[in-house]
């Protein structure tokens, strides 16, 4: 699934190549694809003649804000991706939604799976009353307010291990598999480390790592193992320099000791047991 790096990289180039082009129609070829509003054909009427001023990211949202005051929402769920191309570029198999620019261009939805969605606000709504998934998003790990103090609050009294709590979207917004695994190494903290046992300098550590892990992320053009790429279609490089994320039994890029993965909540979780030791207690 894109995490924060994939869709702020996307987020970027749709500013670079969208705002103030008017969307001129549309085709939704999979109607489940748009979760408001109900029909195809009023999701595509409400966009009609509308031109993108600002897209904006929340967690893993997209929010494109339109010139008619309302807003296009997108979540990339696990194999999405939007697509700005030629209109005469051939229309793939995983095409889900089609929208029409002046200057024969399209922005495209692509999405293998299909779990991905798009949602229309009107104008005067509030975007959490249509896109509900964004009442429960935490702070986002670029504000000034995500603090070593403000992880210390959350996670008090939390005895599950602390990758799981980093996957939380209610703590942190955008964080995934991904990058939880190399902000955990980046901190020395074993995944499977009870969060509540975390001491003052582990939270700092782990605060500093966040936004260098997501920075690098987003400078690498985000992370491609599978599905992922950007909005000209381009792989993202992340991978190419992962501490330990899908180097399973490959040297540590510190210590040399090989990376091991274990299963936590169902998922893969990667770390240098040498680097990552698991703590008893910490003071």
């Amino acid at each position: 699934m894109p995490e924060l790096p994939e869709v702020e990289t996307v987020r970027l180039g749709l500013n670079q190549n969208t705002l103030g082009r008017q969307i001129r129609g549309g085709e939704v070829l999979l109607p489940r694809t748009v979760a408001y509003p109900n029909l195809p054909t009023d999701f595509l009427s409400a966009l009609a003649e509308a031109a993108f001023v600002e897209w904006h990211r929340r967690g893993k949202y997209l929010l494109g804000e339109l010139s008619n005051q309302s807003w296009l929402g997108v979540h990339l769920r696990m194999t999405g991706s939007l697509r700005w191309c030629d209109a005469t570029t051939e229309v793939h198999k995983h095409t889900r939604v089609r929208l029409f620019f002046d200057g024969e261009k399209e922005l495209r939805f692509d999405d293998q799976r299909t779990f991905g969605q798009m949602w229309w606000v009107p104008q005067d709504t509030a975007l959490e009353t249509i896109i509900t998934g964004l009442q429960n998003l935490g702070i986002e790990p670029f504000d000034p307010q995500f603090t070593p103090e403000y992880l210390a609050q959350r996670l008090q009294g939390r005895d599950r291990p602390i990758k799981n709590a980093l996957l939380d979207q209610a703590i942190v917004a955008g964080i995934g598999n991904i990058y939880a695994d190399e902000c955990l190494f980046l901190s020395k903290i074993h995944p499977r480390q009870p969060a509540s046992s975390l001491n003052e300098a582990n939270l700092i550590a782990l605060h500093q790592a966040i936004i260098q892990v997501l920075r690098a992320g987003i400078a690498k053009g985000g992370t491609t193992f599978s599905d992922f790429r950007d909005l000209g279609g381009d792989k993202g490089n992340y991978i190419d320099t992962a501490w330990v994320f899908r180097r399973t039994g490959q040297p540590c890029r510190v210590c040399q000791t090989a990376i091991e993965r274990i299963k936590l909540a169902g998922r893969s979780s990667h770390f240098c047991p040498q680097c990552q030791p698991l703590l008893a207690a910490t003071t």
